[in-house]
């Protein structure tokens, strides 16, 4: 089995998608501190146009906990002025792409979520499930606040692993700066880096949410383009 293990992202970047699409299990780590130059409660859009232009679209977020506020703790600010200025925006950006209806018709359930939940982490996980459906993922989820794990970065992953049993964690090139690879080793978990390419379909995977790759390009090409980096 194939675990990635990873924050929950608002309207997550291409290469995130990509790793969580390769596992069979997505460990949704919830229980680390929130971090607000993070993509835990934004994500930047790129332009049709192919001029480089890009924006932010933000959650507006209250940290109950100051600086110490666990993922799972953030609450949404404002959830009926949200609602509008996402959907504003993102047809905005996007409503020339010929891919826009269908995914304006699954855009409306987040839409909902905005309005009913106090959990920005919540929203965030529901947009990540909402790209891995449109790509067809079959896996599943599991949150890290479920399972035991130590608090140092490495062993916390390590620790992870073992609660699910993993036989395989997907690394992606955030985590390859500080993970310690024997530990992995000796708990008997594969550490297997992983990565896309920057051009074609994944040009700008690493900084632009998903969205931009999605309209412009297609669910399906996108799909097939993800399905090639799946074990």
């Amino acid at each position: 089995m194939v675990y990635a293990i990873h924050q929950p992202n608002f309207l997550p970047r291409l290469s995130t998608l990509a790793k969580l699409y390769a596992a069979d299990v997505w460990v949704v780590l919830d229980d680390v501190q929130h971090a607000r130059r993070d993509y835990q409660h934004r994500a930047r859009l790129g332009s049709l146009r192919g001029d480089g232009a890009t924006r932010w679209l933000s959650l507006p977020t209250r940290l109950p906990n100051g600086r110490a506020t666990l993922i799972r703790d953030t609450r949404l600010a404002d959830p009926d002025r949200t609602r509008r200025r996402v959907e504003g925006i993102l047809h905005e950006q996007y409503r020339s792409s010929p891919f826009w209806p269908e995914f304006t018709d699954r855009l409306c359930p987040l839409l909902d979520l905005i309005d009913a939940a106090a959990r920005t982490a919540e929203i965030a996980e529901a947009s990540t499930l909402l790209f891995l459906d449109l790509l067809g993922w079959r896996g599943r989820v599991v949150r890290s606040s479920n399972l035991p794990a130590a608090t140092e970065r490495t062993q916390r992953l390590v620790d992870l692993c073992r609660a699910v049993n993993a036989g395989i964690y997907l690394c992606g090139a955030g985590g390859s700066r500080y993970v310690e690879p024997g530990r992995f080793t000796d708990a008997g978990v594969e550490l297997r880096q992983f990565a896309v390419p920057d051009d074609g379909v994944w040009t700008g995977a690493r900084a632009l949410s998903a969205v931009q790759g999605l309209m412009a390009h297609g669910p399906q090409v996108v799909a097939g383009a993800v399905a090639m980096y799946a074990h």
